[in-house]
This record gives structure tokens, C-alpha cells and sequence, in this order.
């Protein structure tokens, strides 16, 4: 039996590995960076040679072990018959494919992809990239014999190997979510070749999953009960489903999980709210926190409508805009920085309301995430959920849910849950403190208002 596990995340901005023991403890971690092209307005793409060079660059500074892989979705990789590259990968922040959506929705209905996929088509996800590259790019759209997602490519240079995991195969559009399979249908209705899709395995039979699952895997959510919530740039909540059941308005992602499958609710900017408003005001950290904690809950009626760049859960708008409402005279820079705390928290629960009516009902959480990292926001955010939140020791994320996952697979663990337990150790709890019902209410009561106002922009 291997001494120790590797994890690599191939990551958006480097690819990050770690080398754990069998108990989780951590024997080594590194990473590697790489650089992301924006060859016109809204697109994003990278050579999937870097992710290749920085794994092997990870892994030459990591003992051997059985590896397992995690890695961002969605991203198109186009090879040809002997395994080439036959252009820069397309990825999942990459906005061009608007129209080729609309396409999809139109050819499939909507509540027939929902029902098919768990999800409604959106600009990062894999499909409507393959119909961008048929329209705007014939001749190398001829020559694809093959398409495999990122981290997938990894494996390819690693064993030769075409396949993917269910949990990540979920984000391409084309993979019946309740029957772990291809789509059959997807694929026809949309003239994509069912022969260029890799075979598709459970995560734990294939030591793999998307970043997100991966992390949850990391963070012991693996069954119904824990939620994952991410204070990341973008915000996540996360949870295991008790059956496969998608949201008929398709207001949060259903996916495949490592076990089973998982309700995800995304908003766009968490962390990304406080990186914003910190260099606005001009501080660290550390002293807003501190001006915050002498605030009030609900500061005086101070809210802070988190839509810098859109939202995604629960409205799935691109337009909306972020604002504060409320401001008077007695509110200073304590109070806009507790106000967008609290905000951002109220955004997550918006998130968490629609995993519940998916039949998700968590009874703590498992923080993680650079937010994490504010003990005041972390306690506004348990307050904002009603939810007791828990962090953990490892803090490698998707990379130590990958090391977990190739545990899995290579029988140091019986499943998934096994593994949760033996590498999973809890280093804090922090129990919700505020009432934020009524502040809650009112929060709600913004969205249509900031809608309405940005109808009427010009």
C-alpha cells in the first residue's frame, strides 16, 4: 500500500498539489503558476501545455504516490485523431457563447435540458462552447476527434488515458445528471458526436472530481447533513442532495457528486465585495474588521446589495448591480464594511433557501475560503444561515480532495465517507450569535428594486 496520496488541482491561475498520509496529515504541498489569455473582450483560453509543464513541475517536488486529480470545469479541450491540440483551451469564465445558448435552449426547451441536465445553458459551460467552434471555426471544428476537460487532459499526458468523472462530466451540458451517463439525447439534438466523449466513471471509482467537488470531498461534505460554504472571491453553498432532484427554475447547479449528487449555489462576488470595498476605503483588513465588530447587527438599517458583477443564485442575472441603501449620517467606514459583510451573507442564504427546496437540510457547515480567514465574518455569516459552521485543518481545498478521491480509488479507504472520516479533523466552531430574520426580509426586497433601476439605465 502507498505511503503517502497526491492531489493536484489544476487550478485557473496554476495547478496546486499536496502529498498526504493516509490519516490526512499533510506531508508536502506546492504549486505551480500560469498565465491566462484574453485574446479579445470576454474571452479567456490557455495552452493546455502549461497546465502540463506546472504539473509535472508540482509533481517532481512532491514524494510518489497514487494520484488524484481535481481541476476547473467546464473548460474545452479540442484534440485531434493522434491526441494534438487544436487550439488553446476554451474556459469556464470565457463569455462569447451568448448566442449559442439561446441556441440550445431553443433546440432542447428549457424544461427539457433542466430535466436532462440539472441546469439551463449558460456561457461557461462546455457545450455551447463546441457550437461556438462549429460556427466560427469549421475547418479545426472538422478535425476534433476527441474533447476532454481539463485535469482530464492531465491524466491524458499522465497514463495516456481518455476519461472523466461524473461530478465534472455534469458541467458540460451533454451528460445525463440522474442517469451518471452521456446524453444520448443532448448529443443528437445537437449534432455532437457521442464518440468524442470520454468514458465517464463515479469520482471515487477514478480518483477525480471538478474543483468544487473535490473541495467538498476536502472538506468532509460528502452526505447529506453538512453544507460546504465558500468565502471565496465568489461565493459557494454546497451541499449532498438525498436524491437526484433538479430545480425546475434552475436557479442553483445539480450536479453528480462523488457520492450521489449535490445542489450548488454560486454568487458572483463574496470576497470579491470585500477586495473591492477595502481599496475603495483604504484600510486593512484587519482594522475594518475591528471597526465592523463595534457596529451593531443590521447596522442601523445599512444593507449592501452584493451584485458588483451580477448574480448568479438565485436570480441568474448578468445586468444587475450592486448598491447600499440606507446610508445616513451616523454610518462610517465600520458600518459600509459591516454592511457588506452582513450583505454577503445574506447572499449566501439566498443560495442556502434554494438547496433547501431541493430537499437539502444541512446541520452545520464547513467553512473555507480567504473569508474564512475574518473571525467577525464568520460569525455574521453562521448568524445570516442559522447555521452552526465548522473550519477544518487542511485548508488545500480541491487538491486535498483529490489525494482523498485517489485513497478511494486505490482501496486506503472503503469510500468516500471512510475517507472524510480519517483525513477530516475540525479545528473550530463558530455557533450563529445575531438575529437576522427581519434584516433578511429586507434584503430580499432589493433585488426587484435594483432590477427594476437597471431596466431603466440606458
Amino acid at each position: 500500500m502507498p505511503d503517502v496520496l497526491v492531489g493536484l488541482d489544476v487550478g485557473t491561475s496554476g495547478v496546486k498539489a499536496v502529498a498526504i498520509t493516509h490519516d490526512g496529515e499533510l506531508v508536502a504541498e506546492t504549486d505551480e503558476s500560469y498565465e491566462l489569455s484574453t485574446p479579445q473582450p470576454g474571452w479567456a483560453e490557455q495552452d493546455p501545455e502549461d497546465w502540463w509543464r506546472a504539473a509535472q513541475a508540482c509533481l517532481s517536488r512532491l514524494p510518489d504516490g497514487p494520484i488524484g486529480l481535481s481541476g476547473q470545469m467546464h473548460g474545452l479541450v479540442a484534440l485531434g485523431g493522434d491526441g494534438d491540440v487544436l487550439r488553446p483551451a476554451i474556459l469556464w469564465n470565457d463569455q462569447r457563447t451568448a448566442a449559442e445558448c439561446e441556441e440550445i435552449e431553443r433546440t432542447i426547451g428549457l424544461q427539457r435540458l433542466i430535466e436532462l441536465t440539472g441546469n439551463r445553458a449558460l456561457t461557461g459551460f462546455t457545450a455551447p462552447k463546441l457550437l461556438w467552434l462549429r460556427r466560427h471555426e469549421p475547418e479545426i471544428y472538422g478535425r476534433i476527434r476527441h474533447i476532454l476537460l481539463p485535469k482530464d487532459y492531465v491524466r491524458f499526458r499522465l497514463n495516456g488515458e481518455r476519461a472523466i468523472d461524473a461530478a465534472d462530466a455534469s458541467g458540460t451540458l451533454l451528460f445525463d445528471v440522474a442517469r451518471r451517463e452521456w446524453s444520448v439525447e443532448m448529443c443528437e439534438a445537437l449534432d455532437i458526436p457521442l464518440e468524442w466523449l470520454p468514458p465517464a466513471s463515479d469520482s471515487t471509482a477514478l480518483g477525480a472530481a471538478g474543483d468544487q467537488a473535490a473541495a467538498a470531498v476536502g472538506a468532509g461534505v460528502v452526505a447529506p447533513g453538512i453544507a460546504s460554504v465558500v468565502l471565496g472571491t465568489s461565493g459557494v453553498v454546497f451541499a449532498a442532495l438525498p436524491e437526484y432532484q433538479a430545480d425546475p427554475q434552475a436557479r442553483a447547479h445539480v450536479f453528480c457528486h462523488a457520492v450521489g449528487w449535490h445542489a450548488m449555489g454560486v454568487m458572483l462576488s463574496a470576497a470579491g465585495s470585500a477586495s473591492w470595498l477595502r481599496h475603495v476605503l483604504d484600510a486593512d483588513y484587519a482594522t475594518l474588521d475591528a471597526e465592523a465588530g463595534a457596529r451593531q447587527p443590521g447596522v442601523e438599517g445599512l444593507l449592501f446589495a452584493p451584485y458588483l458583477t451580477g448574480e448568479r443564485t438565485p436570480h441568474a442575472d448578468a445586468d444587475v448591480r450592486a448598491a447600499f441603501t440606507g446610508l445616513s449620517l451616523r454610518h462610517d467606514r465600520g458600518a459600509l464594511w459591516r454592511a457588506m459583510l452582513e450583505g454577503v451573507a445574506f447572499g449566501l442564504r439566498d443560495s442556502l433557501e434554494v438547496l433547501r427546496s431541493l430537499g437539502c437540510d444541512p446541520k452545520t457547515g464547513r467553512v473555507s475560503g480567504g473569508g474564512a480567514r475574518s473571525e467577525l465574518w464568520v460569525q455574521i455569516v453562521a448568524s445570516a444561515l442559522q447555521l452552526p459552521l465548522e473550519l477544518t485543518e487542511s485548508t488545500a481545498g480541491s487538491a486535498f480532495g483529490a489525494a482523498m478521491l485517489a485513497g478511494v480509488r486505490e482501496g486506503v479507504f472503503a469510500d468516500a465517507a471512510d475517507a472524510a472520516g480519517r483525513c477530516v479533523r475540525i479545528t473550530g466552531r463558530v455557533e450563529p450569535q445575531w438575529d437576522y430574520e427581519d434584516t433578511y426580509v429586507r434584503f430580499r426586497e432589493l433585488y426587484p428594486l435594483l432590477r427594476a433601476r437597471t431596466g431603466m439605465r440606458t
